[in-house]
């Protein structure tokens, strides 16, 4: 049966300039990040988590409250949720990407991986290095002007994979193939569409499955909007992602 997945994006232009969200421990930890991008990005994924929690659990949005949600490591890396110090029942995932970040959060025994990608050209050796033969193939049969965001796209669907088990990109992405829709695969065979295929993408979340060697298989989906690519995949299957809604407004 079907679970509820719920997501969150923000960008830079949301977060405040000063860090008193932060508790003392995630101030420590971004007082050691030297570089002002990494520093950037990981404010950004933080800032990104605390208001997808608050808005999940219906917590104040108050700076001074979402500095007692911290988001930590675990061993694996992987981000787990503590509230006052106590872990909290649930379970998420964070992304982010040219100033825009997404957190994916769902119940504490689900399996959720998220990844948010910029479209772009990609090397002939990146083609050749990570995707399995059939991935190959079907980007092959692509119009040329098409291969940079399914590229994109698959490429993403096996980190939000490898996200969820929690192995990150310490696997080799060839253990992940990534099963599309028919609606995409019928495009790459050049079939013909009653509307445009782009435009029906564009903005919307549609499914997709990856399935890893070890034959564990996760259902999930995925979005276009502009020049970037969204997906997210789930154990046990999740209903098409839901937006949280920010319902407090902060002024700074």
């Amino acid at each position: 049966m079907a679970v509820n997945l719920y997501w969150l994006e923000q960008t830079a232009a949301d977060m405040p300039a000063e860090n008193d969200w932060l508790s003392p421990a995630e101030m420590l930890q971004l007082g050691g990040l030297r570089f002002p991008k990494r520093r950037g990005d990981w404010r950004l994924g933080r800032w990104t988590a605390k208001r997808a929690v608050a808005a999940h659990l219906n917590l104040s949005a108050d700076l001074s409250a979402l500095a007692v949600v911290e988001i930590r490591a675990a061993p694996d890396g992987a981000p787990e949720v503590f509230l006052a110090g106590q872990p909290v029942a649930i379970t998420i995932s964070l992304s982010h990407c040219a100033g825009t970040a997404i957190c994916a959060v769902m119940p504490s025994l689900a399996a959720v991986g998220c990844d948010l990608e910029r479209i772009e050209p990609r090397s002939n050796s990146f083609f050749e290095d990570y995707f399995t033969v059939e991935e190959q193939a079907m980007v092959l049969r692509m119009p040329q002007t098409d291969r940079p965001w399914l590229l994109t796209l698959l490429w993403s669907a096996k980190e939000s994979a490898l996200k969820a088990l929690r192995v990150g990109l310490r696997a080799d992405t060839r253990s992940v193939a990534v099963n599309l829709s028919d609606s995409v695969v019928e495009h790459a065979q050049g079939k013909e569409f009653a509307a445009d295929p782009l435009e029906i993408r564009q903005s919307q979340w549609l499914p997709l499955q990856a399935v890893c060697d070890n034959g564990k298989a996760f259902l999930g989906w995925w979005r276009r909007d502009g020049s970037l690519m969204y997906s997210v995949v789930a154990d046990p299957p999740a209903v098409e992602p839901i937006l949280l809604e920010i319902t407090q407004r902060m002024t700074y």
